[in-house]
């Protein structure tokens, strides 16, 4: 698996590419691989970072079950600086919010399908991302969604 790591005000992005989709993204410092895919994806991640992109255009690949899947394409369909709770994605889907919450701290490919986007029915909920819910705010306040503390 391939790997380049991206450095953000969020952290250092590690973005891994596998059989030509993006499968991955972690807070772990460690890709120096140059494909054309994760240099397109490091553009992109350095594009948001800037607030200069509010959607990314990259092929991903989420491994999991069915449900797994529905819940990451539940996420990507969050517009930039939107939110939406746990039980919207339930319902939609139509399963519980504790599932749909133990797939969205399961996600793959967090910040490119925004997970941080989800919150619980109460407001701010964890971020399994490194730095959990500081970097959660973060995200959300870079994406001038954070209208959730008031």
């Amino acid at each position: 698996m391939s790997s380049l790591t991206v450095l953000t005000q969020f952290g250092p992005l590690t973005v891994y590419e596998e059989d030509g989709a993006i499968v991955r993204v972690a807070w772990d410092g460690a890709g120096v691989d140059q494909t054309p895919l994760l240099r397109e994806a490091a553009r992109q991640l350095r594009a948001y970072d800037a607030g200069a992109l509010e959607v990314f255009d990259l092929p991903v690949r989420v491994s999991g079950s069915d449900f797994q899947r529905a819940v990451c394409r539940q996420m990507s369909a969050i517009a930039f600086g939107e939110t939406v709770t746990y039980g919207d994605i339930a319902k939609a889907l139509d399963q519980s919010a504790q599932a749909v919450g133990s797939a969205c701290g399961g996600n793959p490919v967090p910040v490119i399908i925004p997970c941080h986007r989800v919150m619980g029915a109460k407001g701010l909920t964890g971020f399994s991302g490194k730095g959990g819910v500081e970097t959660k705010v973060a995200l959300l306040r870079h994406e001038r969604a954070g209208g959730f503390l008031i």
